[in-house]
């Protein structure tokens, strides 16, 4: 638009008029006349036919030449080529501004371990073709192969004697697991055999006092080669718990029976029995005390029994009752009968490391006593007693007295402490009854109790029990 967008502006003057072509100009750009050439027209040619140029100016591609002839058809050739600059050239080949080329090791490296990398994948692949195809053309070997022998080694094995194999070798021959079954009940312990040329085997009382006078009761032994054999009773003691039973099996093996007196505490020992009925079961210990009061009671049996016990750390567990605790030469030197353990009574839970064994000069005098007669006496003071202490001292308050007993002639009396026996202490109900049980039948001993305050000393001859 000329001026501009205000109505209150001033207007621009008006534009001069342009001066008119030269002539040349206006001849040259002039339309032609009918019958006459003009500029940019090609050469004449023949009537109704598009013209050519013959001149030096004109080719024979100017069919294919649209800057020569505007009317020739489009056309393309060959692409450019440029030579690339640096920055294109990320190949390993670089070419310079002269044309020549250079090769990049960081590149041809990289290239290079990429051939290697597959090298060896193909290597590793052509090698497991081949062992799989060797695996598969070899036969399988047979699956059995009789007669095989494998190879053996004699490592030379010495096994000195007094060690725990040794031990076991000698004395399990001598030990027996007993079965007794009353009725549809049944209970299992362990037995040794003391005299092998009639067959008498001990045990613990509570463990065949359950089959002893009652009809179709059985109580079998069976022996460490699997072999067994039917046993009866030959006689029992509930006041030690020690039974003595018999079989008709001839040449048994005997076992070896130590002394008590050469048991020391810290001797090491072993105990062979039947736990949980698993016959033929060794363990090992050391003796921890000698001369221990226990009682020994229940168990379903008639037992009540007060013993001065062996204790041993060796693991006993139910089923042994009745087994060998033997000493580091093999002689026996107990009968294992009880183990403490936290259930209070001694028969539930397992060995805790204390157990108890009946000491074997014990042992051999009741056994010798049952065999000759069927029982064995003990010695009695006549009394019935329990445990107390003044924080001072420790003994046995008589709870009564049996009329015409021991104690009853040698005037104790009921309320009297007795601290003391034959110049032993006494502590406790227990071991009142061992100290009193040490001595025979008829043997006279000095007894010493406190009496209001005051000791005296007096003098009772033991009954029969």
């Amino acid at each position: 638009m000329p001026g501009s967008f205000a109505e209150d502006r001033p207007r621009p003057p008006a534009r001069p008029t342009p001066p008119p072509p030269p002539e040349a100009v206006l001849r040259a750009f002039a339309p032609a006349a009918p019958g006459q050439r003009g500029l940019q027209e090609p050469p004449s040619g023949r009537p109704g036919r598009r013209r050519t140029a013959t001149g030096p100016w004109w080719k024979a591609d100017a069919r294919s030449d649209p800057w020569r002839d505007p009317y020739a058809p489009a056309g393309l050739g060959a692409p450019a080529v440029y030579p690339p600059s640096p920055e294109e050239q990320s190949g390993p080949i670089v070419v310079d501004d002269r044309g020549r080329t250079k090769v990049r090791l960081r590149d041809l490296s990289v290239r290079l371990s990429a051939l290697v990398l597959l090298a060896v994948l193909l290597v590793g692949a052509i090698g497991g073709g081949v062992g799989w195809w060797l695996t598969r053309a070899t036969p399988e070997s047979p699956l059995l192969s009789p007669g095989t022998t494998l190879t053996q080694v004699d490592p030379g094995i010495t096994r000195e004697p007094g060690s725990v194999s040794a031990i076991a070798a000698e004395v399990m021959p001598a030990v027996v697991s007993i079965e007794v079954r009353v009725g549809e009940a049944g209970a299992t312990g362990s037995g040794v055999v003391i005299d092998g040329d009639d067959g008498y085997i001990v045990t613990n009382n509570h463990v065949v006092s359950g089959a002893d006078g009652v009809d179709g009761a059985e109580i079998r032994a069976v022996f460490s080669d699997g072999s067994g054999s039917d046993a009866r009773i030959v006689g029992r003691d509930p006041a030690s718990d020690l039974a003595v039973i018999k079989v008709e099996k001839p040449e048994l093996v005997t076992a070896t029976l130590g002394e008590s007196d050469n048991v020391a505490v810290g001797d090491p020992v072993v105990a062979i029995g039947s736990p949980l009925g698993l016959a033929g079961t060794v363990t090992s210990g050391i003796v921890s005390a000698l001369e221990r009061p226990v009682r020994l009671a229940g168990e379903g049996s008639d037992t009540n029994a007060v013993i001065s016990a062996v204790q041993t750390d060796a693991p006993i567990n139910p089923g042994n009752s009745g087994g060998a605790l033997v000493d580091a030469t093999g002689a026996l030197v107990g009968i294992n009968t009880a183990i403490a353990s936290l259930g209070g009574n001694g028969t539930s839970g397992g060995s805790i490391g204390l157990g108890f064994a009946i000491p074997i000069d014990t042992v051999r005098d009741i056994a010798e006593q049952l065999i000759s007669t069927g029982s064995a006496v003990h010695s009695s003071l006549g009394v019935n007693a329990r445990s107390v202490t003044d924080g001072t001292r420790d003994g046995a308050l008589v709870l009564n007295v049996e009329p015409g007993s021991a104690a009853a002639a040698a005037g104790i009396r009921e309320r009297d402490v007795i601290i003391e026996v034959a110049g032993d202490r006494v502590g406790s109900s227990e071991e009142l009854v061992v100290a009193v049980d040490r001595f025979a039948p008829g043997e006279e001993i000095t007894i010493e109790v406190v009496r209001g305050g005051e000791s005296q000393e007096l003098r009772a001859t033991l009954d029969a029990a």
